[in-house]
């Protein structure tokens, strides 16, 4: 019976839990992929590019909503055998409600392996493949390049001025800086183009000039100026200047392990130097994957003290919104003591401490609490 019980209560909170993080994700995710919207309309990249960007961002989103959602579903299924007075029965049945509070402990010690996989793996994998989907896309929108009163930088080496463009879709007066050595038709040197008008042909990879010059920067620092009456730029292939290098969030964590070691950090590989300011950067990394997981089995343990509460209790119904806000005041303030433990090895340790000297404190006051009820 013990086993069934276990079973049906597991269920319920796998069930709460995935429709929790389901409905949250989505959410959160609508309104983030809203703002890389910039990829498009102002980098000028793909919607395929946007879209695979998009998806592979939503693990980041998940791994933050892990300790919520656990938290949500944990008192949620507990409130529900409550309601249903499906507690009293396993109570009148002899079954210990330390039993209950193991279980919820061994539930939170999987999902917090659970998230110690993403944070730790799959995550940073996934966040490094969308930066690589955004590093290797070229410029598809040509016409995000083509601003009305706007110098748009969007390439980088390159600006484009457009002053007016008119209702049969005419660009006039046209300033180009190509400074990177972008435009490869013009030539290898550094170029200014001035155009009166301009327009982009039907496969949407060319820009067609009319009635300008060409202003080219020979290696002697002389100007040589070509005029043109109609000429073309070759636009297929650019990149936009939109960050391609992985973030501190986007390095596997073997990396990170082995730059966080005094003696293996290499100046020469990415997000490891020796500067104080990144080495800070890189433990406040790592204990974000590896020691916001072990906050998960203290606020499991937290409300089971919601199994304790009787309804004749003044404050009774109170009670799951307590618990809750507590619960939500301790993952606030590891978010925010996760940020300053990286200022030194003392604030390194003491966010790994505090969790695990509350756990069994918890664990054991709760021992005490339950000790007297009846074991099946």
């Amino acid at each position: 019976m013990k086993n069934e019980i276990y079973k049906y209560f597991f269920h319920e909170f796998i069930r709460y839990f995935a429709i929790t993080i389901f409905a949250f994700s989505v959410i959160v995710w609508t309104v983030q992929a809203v703002n890389f919207l910039d990829l498009v309309t102002e980098d000028g990249h793909a919607f395929a590019t946007y879209f695979s960007y998009s998806f592979l961002t939503l693990s980041k989103i998940i791994t933050k909503l892990v300790p919520l959602c656990f938290l949500i579903s944990i008192i949620v299924t507990i409130l529900k055998f409550e309601n249903d007075n499906e507690l009293i029965v396993i109570w009148t049945s002899g079954l210990n409600k330390i039993h209950i509070v193991n279980l919820i402990l061994r539930i939170s010690i999987l999902v917090m392996f659970l998230q110690l996989l993403l944070t730790s793996l799959v995550n940073p994998s996934l966040l490094n493949l969308s930066r690589s989907i955004l590093k290797n896309s070229q410029l598809q929108f040509i016409p995000s390049l083509l601003k009305e009163k706007q110098f748009n930088d969007t390439v980088k080496g390159l600006t484009v001025f457009v002053e007016n463009k008119n209702q049969n879709d005419i660009y006039e007066n046209i300033f180009i800086r190509d400074d990177g050595k972008i435009l490869s038709s013009i030539g290898t040197t550094s170029s200014t183009i001035f155009a009166k008008s301009g327009h982009i042909n039907e496969a949407g990879d060319q820009l067609i000039l009319y009635n300008g010059n060409i202003q080219k920067l020979k290696s002697d620092n002389t100007v040589n100026v070509i005029s043109f009456n109609k000429t073309s730029l070759n636009l297929a292939g650019i990149s936009t200047k939109s960050i391609s290098e992985p973030k501190m969030q986007e390095t596997s964590t073997l990396k990170i392990l082995d730059c966080i070691i005094k003696d293996n950090i290499k100046p020469d590989m990415h997000n490891c130097t020796t500067t104080k300011k990144s080495f800070m950067d890189t433990k406040i990394e790592i204990n974000k994957r590896l020691g916001t997981p072990i906050f998960i089995p203290l606020i499991a343990l937290i409300c089971s003290f919601l199994l304790s509460s009787r309804r004749d209790q003044k404050i009774y119904f109170y009670n799951k919104y307590i618990y809750f806000f507590i619960n939500f005041v301790i993952l606030a303030l590891a978010e925010v003591i996760v940020r300053y433990s990286g200022n030194s090895w003392n604030h390194f340790a003491f966010y790994y401490v505090f969790p695990l000297i509350m756990i069994p404190i918890f664990y054991l006051t709760l021992i005490r609490k339950f000790k007297y009820e009846n074991v099946m």
